[in-house]
């Protein structure tokens, strides 16, 4: 897969410890792809909006490679804009990694390759991009992928409760509930989540409790 010459849009390759969903705390290779077709309100990765350097799949591998790691995450950005975000990620599985994508949930999933746990991120009004999700992509989710629900007050977790409850989110796979950074009080969440009795894991960006926002951490 990786000797076709596929080229991709990098904004950075760096080594750190995973800060969201179930692979939290894992020390991990992080592709941040460049480019993203949404605009949330709360982003923290906006400096991948644009630049970067395009670089060859097999050219990422050997990057990738280097750091010693098999836990790896694709991210963006929004990485399923580049076309040949999939066949990067079929080419980490083919080479022995542990991969994950960070989706929005915007765009297609059905492409990605079937080892790989897919992040999908569904944005919640308070994001400004709820038009954006993509509900098609509920159907294709297994016990292997994620969704990640991002909150940033009681309106938004209201949502959440609602799209939880209709859908039956956790029978299709683990769900988490998270806070905006700095918007909505942990405490607060978690006391939610305690007096409704949801079946949703309770997540702190564990990277930015370690490293505050500093960009490629």
């Amino acid at each position: 897969m990786a000797s076709s010459g596929a080229k991709l849009r990098v904004s950075e390759i760096f080594h750190s410890i995973q800060g969201e969903s179930t692979r939290i705390g894992l020390p991990t290779v992080f592709v941040r792809l460049t480019g993203c077709p949404l605009r949330c309100v709360w982003c923290d990765s906006t400096y991948a909006f644009s630049g970067g350097e395009n670089i060859a799949v097999a050219a990422v591998l050997e990057r990738v490679g280097a750091f010693s790691c098999q836990t790896v995450c694709v991210t963006g950005g929004e990485p399923l804009a580049q076309k040949s975000c999939a066949e990067l990620l079929a080419a980490l599985c083919d080479a022995g990694y542990s991969v994950s994508l960070e989706t929005s949930g915007a765009l297609d999933i059905s492409a990605v390759d079937p080892r790989v746990a897919r992040i999908m991120d569904i944005k919640a009004p308070g994001s400004g991009e709820v038009a954006k999700n993509r509900w098609e992509n509920l159907q294709l989710l297994s016990r292997n992928d994620e969704i990640k629900i991002v909150l940033a007050g009681e309106s938004d977790y209201q949502w959440a409760v609602a799209l939880l409850r209709e859908h039956r989110l956790e029978a299709r796979c683990p769900v988490s509930f998270s806070p905006v950074w700095e918007t909505l009080p942990p405490q607060l969440l978690a006391e939610w989540i305690l007096r409704d009795r949801l079946p949703v894991r309770f997540q702190l960006q564990l990277h930015k409790v370690l490293w505050g926002s500093q960009p490629g951490r």
